[in-house]
């Protein structure tokens, strides 16, 4: 009697002492009566008492599943293998109330088997850590980590094997996750023909970050992939591992491969082009190279040219002809043929047609400029509307309108000199006539019978022609050079 007593007395001594835990404990009987569990481990199977817990073993098996992380039932359950004696630690189970699916935790539980003196048990229990949110941490991190597009490995230091690869990894390899999964860091050498393989290691050892460096990875069916690898210390669960992350770079060195031929044939046919031509950055204009025709025509040598700006090299004769057609460059990237004067080396003038467009090489934006030279045809021009003029000096029936055109044809392309007269279209002539008596593009466009976009494409000719940029200054040109001002109705 007195030993009932004092169990009785030891048994609620023990309650005391578990009841403010916060593992889960619930103590069973040999005779698979569930006898106590304390607020933590009803807590954990989401109910409230002893009674929705299970008064037996049976009970408690009826009321909530468990499984293992594989998905397979454990057989017998952990309460059951208590019953029994069996010490047993680290086992993880998902657990699910029968009656309401949606209730879901994942344990992590221990035997705890204490005997009296004559080695019969005297205390039998289960306890319980609640490690759900550790596991839906882990289960997000493998969502994460297998929807990933960058090649990953994770590897176990404490035995150098992979722990985990991603679809990436295996796409870029060729690997097959069961040939990559439980082989050693040299089995499946993921730092292969680093470039500091020796620090790589090091660090690998020790556990610490391997800094990006470029490997060589050897595939499984034959062959190599460059790649970019480092190395992330981290921990799963309470396992210290280390990520590595991978960039391929077969791509970037065939884009490389193909831009530095893209470039060299560039280079090539620069060199070899008979036509005068500059290459120039597009910011500030400094030439970075010119041709054999350059030097050939205007006698710059790189030694003058190179590192330098048109302003500074002198070649424009007309200031303002060179910042119209720079200006002309950065605002439409593209200026077709159009006649200005150069200086030669030796300070002569020449007539020369300049073309430019912008071109991208690498990352930066450059403007080629094609340089021809038409000095001996203006002056053949000139030299025949000469002889033209001085046999016909006293015919009185040759018209103004063939007097103008011969003058135009005596002056040099674009000198800048003042009352150059630009040569006009009919068409231009008539919206030039049209916007001077006020009218808009939609108005002109009625009144010509024309689209509003052609309107707009002559107007931008004679813009050019012109030399203005504004609506105002080809009014201002038209009226000082004898345009008339109809009304807008004629």
């Amino acid at each position: 009697m007195s030993r009932t007593v004092t169990a009785d007395v030891d048994r609620h001594e023990l309650r005391q002492i578990i009841a403010g835990l916060s593992e889960g404990v619930i103590l069973v009987e040999p005779d698979q009566t569930i006898a106590y569990a304390n607020e933590a481990a009803l807590s954990m199977h989401g109910v409230e008492s002893l009674a929705e817990l299970g008064a037996t073993v049976d009970a408690y098996r009826g009321r909530f599943a468990l499984r293992y992380r594989n998905n397979r039932a454990p057989e017998p359950y952990p309460i059951e293998r208590v019953v029994a004696g069996e010490r047993f630690h680290d086992v993880i189970v998902e657990v699910r109330r029968s009656d309401q699916p949606e209730a879901e935790f994942v344990h992590s539980l221990r035997s705890l088997v204490a005997t009296d003196r004559e080695g019969r048990p005297s205390c039998l229990a289960l306890i319980i850590k609640d490690v759900s949110d550790q596991f839906e941490a882990e289960e997000r991190f493998e969502k994460t980590f297998n929807a990933n597009p960058a090649p990953a490995v994770i590897t176990r230091l404490s035995d150098l094997r992979h722990v985990k690869v991603n679809t990436g990894f295996l796409e870029m390899t060729g690997h097959i996750r069961d040939g990559v999964i439980g082989r050693s860091v040299y089995e499946v050498d993921v730092l292969a023909g680093a470039r500091n393989r020796d620090l790589a290691i090091s660090r690998l050892n020790e556990g610490g970050t391997i800094p990006q460096m470029e490997a060589c990875l050897d595939l499984p069916g034959g062959g190599t992939r460059f790649v970019i690898v480092a190395g992330q210390p981290i921990e799963m669960g309470d396992e210290p591992c280390m990520l590595f992350t991978f960039a391929d770079l077969d791509l970037r060195r065939k884009a490389e491969t193909a831009l530095r031929q893209s470039e060299e044939r560039f280079a090539k046919a620069f060199r070899l082009t008979p036509v005068p031509t500059l290459l120039a950055r597009l910011d500030g204009f400094t030439i970075t190279g010119i041709n054999e025709a350059f030097t050939r025509v205007f006698g710059h040598g790189e030694d003058r040219v190179v590192g330098r700006s048109p302003a500074e090299t002198g070649l424009w004769v007309v200031e303002t002809a060179r910042e119209r057609f720079e200006e002309a460059v950065r605002r439409s990237g593209f200026v077709p043929g159009q006649e200005v004067c150069l200086r030669h080396e030796d300070g002569s003038e020449m007539d020369c047609l300049v073309s430019a467009e912008r071109v991208e090489i690498g990352e930066e934006t450059f403007v080629l400029l094609v340089l021809q030279d038409i000095t001996e045809r203006k002056r053949s021009e000139r030299e025949l509307f000469q002889a033209v003029e001085a046999v016909m000096a006293d015919t009185s029936w040759f018209s103004r309108g063939l007097i103008e055109k011969l003058a135009n044809l005596r002056q040099p392309g674009d000198r800048g000199e003042e009352g150059t007269s630009p040569s006009l279209t009919v068409r231009e002539r008539q919206i030039l006539n049209l916007i001077c008596a006020g009218l808009d593009d939609d108005a002109i466009a009625r009144k010509l019978g024309l689209s509003r976009n052609t309107v707009r494409n002559h107007g931008a000719a004679l813009y050019r022609k012109l030399g203005v940029h504004k609506r105002a200054e080809a009014v201002i040109w038209g009226r000082e050079n004898g345009f008339p001002i109809q009304a807008s109705g004629s």
